[in-house]
């Protein structure tokens, strides 16, 4: 009887351990799918044609190549009457160095719908990626594109003087390295736009913990990390920057921000540090959107093209 009861009582915990696996499993099996449709959504979203007519009606949008490989492209937005001399902002996506595009919307649509009515023409850059090509690689293509911009500005009367540099994420980080060392791009421009940048100090980044990405965008080699730092190509001489970080990201890029930010004032040069307490995606994607946010951006670009 005794042997009984306990052969029962036995089979009854495990039936209770077998049932909660199952339903753990379940529930894991659950949020995967969750967050797969999250992923399909947001991509989706990322993906979804922008009317520009909606956003202003009579702009065009014109796209060019400036290089042989075909993700060497830029799209060119155009506002209906140009004013002479007009401001331009080139903007250079993110992605982990990896992934990305020109037309996604959390890169161009509220820029677009702030920044086109005020008659700026907006310029938005692709550009070879992993494994194609490692990060000082993209930082020559987003050179090249600069270039092909100051050269084509007047054909859509707009300046090649004034012009403003602005990058997201591994965008960011490839335009504060050419600000830093601007002879990458040889002509210079008015101002950059550093918005939440993946890395400051690389060699800093690679000797923590971080994803394998960044192994793959850097390599291995010390020399190379210093190549493709901001912090460490920066000179007194380089491109006036602000530098736009998420108080959000658990790996704290204000920290990097600020210290980027003591290195210039050592030599008495001054880079506006802007802390947002936003994700390091909506740093991107609500830039443009009414608010103190984009007012300060705002004030930046105008004291640049002022100068």
């Amino acid at each position: 009887m005794k042997k009984t009861l306990l052969l029962t009582l036995s089979l009854a915990s495990a039936l209770a351990v077998t049932s909660v696996a199952d339903a753990q499993i379940g529930l894991r099996g659950k949020m995967r799918e969750r967050m797969m449709q999250r992923l399909q959504e947001k991509k989706a979203e990322e993906e979804r044609p922008i009317d520009l007519q909606a956003i202003l009606p009579g702009a065009r949008k014109l796209t060019a190549s400036y290089g042989a490989d075909p993700a060497q492209a830029i799209d060119i937005y155009i506002p209906p009457n140009v004013p002479r001399d007009a401001p331009v902002i080139v903007m250079v996506h993110g992605g982990a160095w990896k992934i990305g595009d020109k037309a996604n919307t959390g890169s161009v649509e509220n820029k677009l719908r702030h920044w086109l009515p005020k008659g700026f023409v907006f310029v938005s850059v692709n550009y070879r990626m992993l494994p194609q090509a490692m990060a000082y690689t993209q930082a020559q293509d987003v050179a090249a594109a600069l270039r092909w911009t100051q050269s084509h500005a007047a054909d859509w009367g707009a300046s090649d003087r004034k012009i403003i540099l602005m990058g997201h994420s591994a965008g960011a980080h490839l335009v504060a390295l050419l600000s830093s060392k601007p002879s990458m791009v040889g002509q210079p421009w008015a101002g950059t736009v550093v918005l939440d940048s993946a890395t400051m100090k690389v060699s800093e980044t690679m000797a923590g913990r971080h994803p394998k990405f960044y192994d793959e965008a850097f390599g291995g080699d010390p020399a190379g990390w210093a190549k493709a730092s901001p912090m460490d190509q920066w000179t007194p001489s380089a491109v006036p920057m602000m530098v736009v970080c998420s108080t959000k990201r658990p790996d704290k890029p204000c920290d990097d921000a600020r210290a980027f930010q003591d290195l210039a004032k050592r030599s008495d040069v001054r880079m506006p540090v802007l802390p947002q307490p936003l994700t390091h995606a909506d740093v991107n994607r609500t830039l443009g959107l009414p608010g103190d946010y984009t007012d300060a951006v705002d004030r930046f670009i105008a004291e640049r093209l002022r100068r």
